[in-house]
């Protein structure tokens, strides 16, 4: 089944766009998010997104361990994993190393990859503005961008997402 890789900016549409996909699919739908309420505008955004799905719809909350939920969820439920940006923000924060997000990134998405049903992963491209200023984030963004790097390279499909529109990546090829 397609495994689909959505990445783009901020308030892009890519969440939305994730629902859109999994909406088309005829079974269950397990959430996974990896955002924690931890202020009033946080939780209004995670209460945004709910509304925005289908009840019957599942969310599982895996801030640190998406890989776990991912494989604990039924081969014929079609997965959104959203998003990668806040688990690898809430690794670094929680002292993970770089070796360790890089190596659980592949392995989910190796799995996902290989789920009878389809997924939709969402994560933030940050990596288009100027040089962060300090070692933490030139380090977030460093690493983020390996793992969206393993995600595309796993995906069936991968769209970068402008204004709510998924704009097709391809592969570059040598010639």
């Amino acid at each position: 089944m397609p495994f689909t890789f959505l990445v783009g900016g901020a308030r892009s549409g890519k969440s939305t766009l994730a629902v859109r996909l999994a909406s088309a699919f005829d079974g269950p739908v397990v959430v996974v998010a990896t955002a924690e309420a931890r202020d009033d505008e946080m939780l209004d955004r995670i209460r945004a997104h709910r509304s925005a799905r289908p009840a019957e719809w599942v969310t599982a909350e895996a801030p640190l361990h998406p890989l776990a939920a991912v494989e604990g969820i039924d081969q014929k439920a079609c997965v959104i994993l959203d998003c990668l940006t806040l688990w690898v923000s809430n690794a670094l924060e929680a002292g993970g190393s770089e070796d360790a997000i890089d190596g659980e990134a592949r392995t989910l998405a190796s799995i996902l990859a290989e789920r009878d049903a389809p997924s939709v992963v969402v994560s933030n491209e940050v990596g288009l503005g100027i040089v962060p200023a300090n070692e933490l984030a030139r380090r977030y963004r460093d690493v983020l961008g390996r793992v969206n790097g393993s995600f595309a390279d796993e995906a069936s499909r991968s769209f970068l997402v402008v204004a709510g529109r998924g704009l097709p990546l391809r592969e570059v090829t040598p010639s």
